[in-house]
């Protein structure tokens, strides 16, 4: 089982220091490695295009910013493998669609996502 993060925008870690949900996935990895689980992280998806900030875009809005976005990097550590994706927060879910999209093309089979947050949906 593979652990990917999404990557946190190249700027916003570069503010930061860090890119936290790296660190969360690694932190994820480590505890699950002391509980006996066979698991790795893989940091292999890279934003292949620019894509906007996310902040007060629709759900439709994003899913289209974000269309194609995402690629992976070493496909050959992810073809086969079974995978849990990784974000912060789930808004809209078009991020974890769109890293969803970019590792299956790569060959892997999505298992689950997990997030530490999500955002309550507006209802019109």
């Amino acid at each position: 089982m593979l652990v990917v993060p999404v990557p946190s925008a190249a700027r916003a870690v570069r503010r930061r220091g860090h890119d936290p949900v790296r660190g969360l996935a690694e932190v994820a990895v480590r505890r699950l490695r002391a509980e006996g689980f066979p698991v790795a992280c893989a940091t292999v998806l890279r934003q292949g295009r620019p894509v906007a900030d996310q902040a007060g875009l629709s759900a439709a809005a994003r899913a289209a910013n974000l269309a194609g976005a995402l690629r992976v990097t070493a496909a050959r550590r992810v073809h086969g493998r079974r995978v849990v994706v990784v974000d912060d927060v789930i808004t809209s879910g078009a991020t974890l669609t769109e890293a969803t999209r970019a590792i299956e093309a790569a060959g892997a089979q999505v298992m689950a996502v997990a997030t530490v947050a999500a955002t309550p949906r507006r209802h019109h």
